[in-house]
C-alpha cells in the first residue's frame, strides 16, 4: 500500500516513487521471459516487437507484455499493484494497455516530453500509468524523467497545423524537473497528464522499464483512431465495470494523424524531421 507521504506526492506532484516495489527474483524471471520471447522464432517478432533503427537492429520495445506474458499478467493483476493502484483512482479498475521499453546500451531512442492523455483521450482522468525498473536507471542510462505538478497545468499543445506530433510542440518550462535515478525494482506511480520524457541511454547499460496504464471503469474512451488499438487489450481487473461514463472535462483535444497510426518513437521522429 502506499502512505500518506506517497498519496500526498501523487496528488500533489502528479507521481509517487516507491522503492524496492518488486524483489529480484520476480525481475529476474520478467527479464527472463522477455528473453525468451527475443530470442522465440514461434512467434511474429513484427507484431509484439518495434526495433531501433540501428545497424545491430535491436529490440527497443515490447508490446503488451501483460497480455501476452504469464509473468508479466500476473504482476500487473497482483493484490500489491491493485491496491496501490485502487488508492489513487478508486475500487473499479480497468487494465488499458501494457509495453517494455528497452533502452538499450549506446542507442536506446529519446522520447520527447508528452502527457500520455493526449494519446487515448478519456471522459476523465483518473488514469495513471505504473512503471517497474527493471534495471538500475540514471541519468547516462536515459531514466525517467517528469515535471513536477505538470499534471496539474492542463492539456499542452501536441499538434502542429491540426496534426498529432506525439511530443508537446510548445515550449516546456524544465526548471520542476526530476530524474528519477532509482535501483531495479523501484516503482513510478505517474498521473496520466504529468509531463515525461527520456534521454537517449549513453552507458553501457540497458534501462528496461516495464510499463502499464490502467484507468476507471468510468473513464471511458473517446474514439480515435488510436482507440481500437489501445482497447484490444483492456478488460477489468478489479470491482464491477460501470455503464455511465464520468466527464471533468469541457472539451479534450482527438488526435488526429497524417497517415497510419506509428509508435511514440516513430511519431515523434518524423515530427522533429518535420514529415509531418
Amino acid at each position: 500500500m502506499l502512505n500518506r507521504r506517497q498519496l500526498e506526492e501523487y496528488k500533489n506532484d502528479g507521481f509517487t516513487i516507491y522503492k524496492n516495489f518488486l524483489n529480484k527474483l520476480i525481475i529476474k524471471n520478467i527479464i527472463n521471459e522477455v528473453n525468451s520471447v527475443i530470442t522465440s522464432n514461434k512467434i511474429s517478432q513484427e507484431s509484439i516487437m518495434e526495433m531501433e533503427p540501428d545497424e545491430n537492429k535491436a529490440v527497443r520495445r515490447l508490446y503488451e507484455p501483460c497480455s501476452n506474458y504469464p509473468i508479466c499478467k500476473e504482476v500487473s493483476e497482483s493484490k500489491i499493484v491493485l491496491d496501490c493502484v485502487e488508492q489513487l483512482i478508486g475500487k473499479n479498475i480497468i487494465f488499458h494497455y501494457s509495453k517494455l521499453n528497452m533502452k538499450p546500451p549506446r542507442v536506446g531512442s529519446v522520447v520527447e516530453w508528452h502527457q500520455d492523455l493526449t494519446y487515448y483521450p478519456l471522459t476523465n482522468n483518473d488514469s495513471l500509468t505504473f512503471l517497474i525498473y527493471l534495471d538500475n536507471a540514471s541519468s547516462e542510462n536515459g531514466c525517467l524523467k517528469i515535471i513536477k505538478k505538470s499534471h496539474i497545468s492542463g492539456i499542452k499543445n501536441h499538434d502542429k497545423n491540426d496534426i498529432f506530433q506525439g511530443r508537446v510542440m510548445e515550449k516546456v518550462d524544465e526548471h520542476n524537473v526530476e530524474y528519477i535515478e532509482a535501483s531495479a525494482g523501484t516503482a513510478i506511480f505517474m498521473h496520466c497528464m504529468s509531463l515525461h520524457s527520456s534521454a537517449q541511454n549513453i552507458s553501457q547499460k540497458s534501462r528496461r522499464t516495464l510499463i502499464m496504464s490502467y484507468r476507471a471503469v468510468d473513464a471511458y474512451p473517446i474514439y480515435s483512431k488510436m482507440t481500437e488499438k489501445t482497447e484490444s487489450s483492456a478488460r477489468l481487473v478489479r470491482g464491477k465495470h460501470s455503464n455511465v461514463a464520468r466527464f471533468n472535462f469541457e472539451s479534450f483535444p482527438i488526435p488526429r494523424f497524417k497517415e497510419e497510426i506509428k509508435s511514440l518513437y516513430e511519431l515523434q521522429k518524423d515530427s522533429r524531421e518535420n514529415r509531418i
